[in-house]
């Protein structure tokens, strides 16, 4: 089963791209261009980096990017992702990148590796590392076609017959591998834990699990990627581990639980959550990753609607 069956369903395939931006939670690993103000007639920028998939807001924007991305723009965000921005067409990354640049817009971590049929990262296996590797010198070429600086890996799956301290082990030493590829480039490596009820069989599961990782990596190449609606069903103590692996943070995926929606349909207290890292000067997206609670227009309006309540701390 590949990354994200439910958003490419749900909520269509998103793109954008912006400058090279982040490392470290809020301290960016190169330069980025400060967010345009609004176009005439928009409104106001949203204080933090929510950013829409293309799709979310078909109803209103259509099929056409460069629609989609003015109309988000005039909504007052200020960056977009796609998971599936290294399947697109050349041009039409080009066409993108070029629509947001214009516009001071980032782009969220595009998704580089993450197949939860297999078991890899936690293998020390000659055949799985070489796969690996060529990977990452594509996920190179999106970025350097693109300007996208962060790309998002899941490990895979955990292997029952092996003790845990050796696949953690395997994971470390098959993402330093990666990082010689990225690290040159500039390319940043975001791990995402996911939640072991919707993807049984995962081997990283916990924001604590990430940061040990990270650590053990030595990197500032290799971050984390934490998504709230994941965490929340994991874990939950979402503001305690957000601050306790702050260092190794570098985005944020949101979604409400349960459900899987726009903030204030389930029961994360989003506005708290969004005060804090705002708090913190974070300056990296948080990636709308959900589906609507009602269709249409009504739907995309009350999605707008909710970020606005839970941005105005």
């Amino acid at each position: 089963m590949k990354r994200r069956d439910f958003v490419s369903k749900g909520l269509g395939t998103a793109a954008a791209v912006s400058l090279p931006f982040l490392g470290t939670a809020g301290r960016p690993l190169s330069a980025g261009r400060e967010s345009a103000p609004p176009p005439d007639g928009g409104t106001s920028r949203f204080k933090l980096g929510y950013a829409p998939p293309f799709g979310l807001f078909k109803a209103h924007a259509g099929d056409d990017p460069a629609a989609q991305i003015r109309f988000c723009a005039d909504e007052g965000f200020t960056a977009m992702f796609d998971n599936g921005l290294m399947g697109r067409p050349a041009a039409q990354q080009e066409l993108i990148s070029r629509e947001l640049a214009a516009r001071g817009m980032k782009l969220g971590p595009f998704v580089l590796y993450s197949d939860f049929g297999v078991k890899s990262f936690v293998l020390w296996d000659k055949d799985v590392r070489a796969m690996l590797v060529e990977r990452m010198k594509k996920g190179v070429e999106t970025m350097k076609r693109t300007g996208c600086a962060q790309a998002l890996v899941v490990p895979g799956r955990f292997d029952e017959s092996l003790a845990w301290e050796y696949q953690t082990a395997n994971v470390v030493d098959n993402l330093r591998a990666c990082l010689d590829v990225c690290r040159p480039a500039g390319l940043v490596l975001v791990l995402e834990p996911l939640n072991p009820k919707d993807h049984p069989g995962l081997f990283l599961t916990r924001i604590p699990q990430a940061y040990a990782l990270c650590r053990a990596v030595d990197d500032p190449h290799c971050k984390i990627l934490d998504d709230l609606y994941h965490q929340q069903i994991t874990e939950g103590n979402l503001i305690p581990n957000i601050e306790a692996a702050w260092s190794e943070i570098a985005a944020f995926h949101v979604g409400d639980s349960p459900g899987r929606k726009e903030p204030t349909t389930g029961e994360i207290n989003y506005r708290n959550i969004f005060k804090w890292i705002h708090g913190k000067g974070y300056q990296g997206v948080l990636c709308l990753e959900h589906g609507l609670s009602r269709p249409g227009k009504e739907g995309e309006r009350a999605v707008i609607e909710a970020y606005r309540a839970c941005d105005a701390f």
